[in-house]
């Protein structure tokens, strides 16, 4: 065969492809709870954007939630993405996607109400944000996290079509223990202690552990389809950066011991919807891009979280600390399902070109 004939007819595989993983996407209806928060509004925008139906929950019932907070991705976003077009194609992609979504109201310590959420949901994307009027962690936030994550996951076993659950969780539930300094690389295969959190108030790290051991307990014992992501630091808009962020909690410890790590909001996204669609997915993922382990990446993190008048650090220590902290499981997965989906295809066309 020529080769401009075998390029046509990848070409027209690959577009073949493209529909079908389109119309597979469309044929999927997902929840994401609580989509209130930067992750939730953020993974509803991407899963609208590539094709799926998608329940947004939210625990507010003001306008912000609304239909419009959700269905655009941003104009910026789509320039730096390559897909800006024109004003009515735009509106016509809007409109499409508004189509696609359903607001609703749900309390995570209300159990019908996610119920009513879940009703014909093929999948779960489950992100705890903490309640409006007690936004710091502490032993009651704890237990109102653990409260609800048991709900929900006794829901999604109560759901028929519910075929996978992705529960957002934090590396603070896998890095706080004794003896963390001197053990082996850490990855997700090691928990957190409960009374060694407790003991230090590490509340966030308690919260997390506790509440996703509460997950996994449910759903072995009721046979849910569950993985979970443990993200690190969330890193994103300004308005997201804080010094008072609750994973701060114990931050020279995790910057000595090599642990104290970010992850990038559009990274965690992807990560979080690569352990969805990916059938061989399994277990917990730890989910960082970045380790804060040298004086250079602790200033640019300060930078970020407060003023340069409040920051303390000294341009003078040059140590690095070893870095002791693996997300290689996450890492194979996220390029072996490039390759699959985009980089074998485009080899292949080359090739046929060439």
């Amino acid at each position: 065969m020529a080769p401009a004939a075998a390029a046509a007819d990848l070409m027209k595989e690959e577009e073949e492809w493209c529909s079908s993983s389109s119309s597979s996407h469309l044929k999927r209806v997902v929840c994401v709870m609580d989509a209130s928060g930067p992750l939730g509004s953020n993974l509803v925008q991407r899963l609208l954007q590539i094709g799926y139906t998608v329940h947004a929950t939210t625990t507010t019932t003001t306008s912000t939630h609304s239909h419009s907070h959700f269905q655009c991705v941003d104009e910026e976003d789509e320039e730096d993405q390559g897909l800006s077009s024109s004003s009515s194609s735009s509106s016509s992609s809007c409109d499409e996607k508004e189509n696609r979504l359903r607001v609703f109201h749900s309390d995570p310590l209300d159990y019908h109400s996610i119920l009513t959420a879940l009703k014909g949901c093929s999948g779960l994307f489950y992100c705890f944000e903490p309640p409006s009027d007690h936004p710091s962690y502490d032993e009651f936030l704890a237990e109102v996290e653990v409260r609800a994550a048991h709900n929900v996951l006794e829901a999604c076993a109560q759901t028929d079509a519910m075929e996978k659950v992705v529960f957002t969780s934090s590396a603070t539930a896998i890095i706080w223990r004794d003896g963390r300094n001197t053990a082996p690389d850490i990855d997700e295969r090691n928990w957190s202690d409960i009374n060694f959190c407790k003991k230090y108030k590490l509340w966030h790290g308690a919260s997390k552990t506790l509440a996703e051991k509460t997950a996994w307990g449910l759903a072995m014992d009721r046979g849910v389809n569950m993985v979970s992501v443990n993200g690190g630091m969330l890193i994103g808009p300004p308005a997201l950066m804080n010094i008072n962020n609750p994973y701060l909690k114990g931050a020279a410890e995790m910057y000595e011991d090599g642990v104290f790590v970010t992850v990038d909001l559009r990274f965690l996204v992807d990560a979080h919807i690569c352990v969805f669609e990916d059938v061989s997915s399994y277990g917990r993922y730890l989910c960082f891009n970045k380790v804060i382990n040298s004086n250079i990446a602790a200033l640019k993190l300060a930078h970020m979280l407060s003023p340069p008048a409040h920051q303390t650090h000294s341009l003078e220590d040059t140590r690095v600390y070893q870095q002791r902290i693996s997300n290689k499981k996450l890492e194979k997965l996220m390029v072996d399902t490039d390759l699959e989906s985009d980089t074998t295809k485009l080899f292949d066309l080359q090739t046929a070109v060439h």
